[in-house]
């Protein structure tokens, strides 16, 4: 079952036991889903599951931002509902990898990029292992983590 599957079916799942806030969510993230695949190619566009998981990574990151602007403008019941909406879509994403095993990675990325390490690491160089690490990476990894695992290897 691909995740635009599992999305849908989940969302039917909430209809029949009518979990409003989870069929909210769930909606949006459908809409998100079909939006891609007519640009991709027309409604009945296949979406898979690689760029289901960068469109949910995105409808997470709004909510983040949308939890911060309401928890500034004094709303912390809106805020706690976006918390609660990235709690639902985290939980198809996939697990994230731990910080060893990102070290694990960008180790491997420098050996194999053949990197030079030192004060003057140029930005081609950074950008290639950080090409290399993100692909191994599998988007398991949060791009911050991984660009701060680069650094501290290349230095």
């Amino acid at each position: 079952m691909t995740l635009a599957e599992r999305i849908d079916h989940d969302l039917k799942e909430a209809m029949k036991a009518r979990e409003a806030a989870r069929l909210g969510t769930l909606r949006m993230v459908k809409a998100a889903l079909k939006n891609a695949a007519i640009e991709k190619g027309g409604a009945d566009a296949v979406i898979d599951d690689e760029l289901a998981t960068s469109i949910l990574r995105k409808q997470i990151k709004q909510r983040e931002d949308a939890a911060v602007g309401f928890e500034q403008g004094g709303r912390p019941d809106m805020a706690a509902k976006e918390k609660e909406e990235i709690v639902l879509l985290a939980t198809y994403l996939p697990t994230p990898l731990s910080l060893e095993e990102i070290a694990v990675i960008v180790k491997e990325a420098v050996a194999e990029v053949e990197a030079t390490l030192g004060t003057s690491v140029g930005k081609a160089q950074m950008g290639a292992v950080m090409k290399l690490a993100q692909a191994k990476s599998e988007g398991r990894a949060d791009g911050k983590l991984l660009i701060a695992e680069v650094q501290k290897h290349l230095s």
